[in-house]
């Protein structure tokens, strides 16, 4: 279907316009993105997919296999979700108070709920739980042997960090904690103690879900 053939009214863009972008579908979301007039193209790929979290997770490849999309959608659609990772990560840190797992988690989810690979990411907070500055510290397969517990507080040492939160992704898209996690944590905030810097949780995130390993007690004696 042609977005030409379509009633001015029933386009995407018209009602955008009139009603805001909340109003429409992913497919239509898509066809202003990229500007192409091939909207089945834009409901196959949706409906390939399954659901937004694996659109996002799609290669630049795969997207531009789409009958009618070409890779110069598929490039547009990929800027889109690019910008959105970014605003969540770009929110001066001055303005992010954390009050609860579910502040931060909603942060990064923007970020790593989609990643490949996991990601080990330090946050540095203030006396007032401030975001002072947030640090992707390690990237690819994780374990105890591949963190040194003195590389995570290196930065909170400097900066004067009062407290931190740890965290880190599962590709898998399950956040469930494994043992080995259970165990870096309780390493974590071993060294915390003697540091003198409170490590206030260990997140775990997955596709748009997360755990918190301080409310489910694990790697945290107190």
């Amino acid at each position: 279907m042609k977005i030409c053939d379509m009633p001015t009214q029933e386009r995407p863009q018209y009602r955008a316009e009139h009603y805001g972008m909340g109003a429409l579908s992913t497919a239509e979301l898509l066809q202003v993105i990229c500007r192409n007039h091939d909207f089945d193209s834009n409901q196959m790929l949706v409906k390939s997919a399954g659901d937004l979290a694996n659109l996002m997770r799609m290669s630049l490849q795969e997207k531009a296999a789409t009958p009618g999309l070409g890779k110069k959608g598929a490039l547009a659609i990929e800027a889109a979700f690019e910008l959105g990772r970014r605003s969540m990560l770009e929110m001066p840190p001055d303005r992010v108070v954390i009050r609860s797992p579910a502040d931060l988690a909603q942060m990064l989810m923007g970020q790593y709920s989609h990643e490949q690979q996991e990601h080990f990411i330090v946050i540095l907070l203030d006396s007032r739980n401030k975001i002072i500055d947030t640090i992707d510290l390690y990237t690819g397969s994780l374990n105890a042997g591949h963190i040194r517990v003195g590389e995570v507080f290196q930065a909170a040492i400097t900066k004067f960090a009062a407290a931190i939160i740890v965290a880190h992704n599962h590709p898998s898209g399950d956040p469930t904690p494994s043992p080995e996690d259970v165990h870096v944590t309780r390493q974590i905030v071993a060294a915390g103690d003697l540091l003198g810097v409170d490590v206030l949780d260990h997140l775990v995130i997955g596709q748009q879900r997360f755990i918190s390993l301080r409310e489910r007690g694990l790697g945290f004696d107190k």
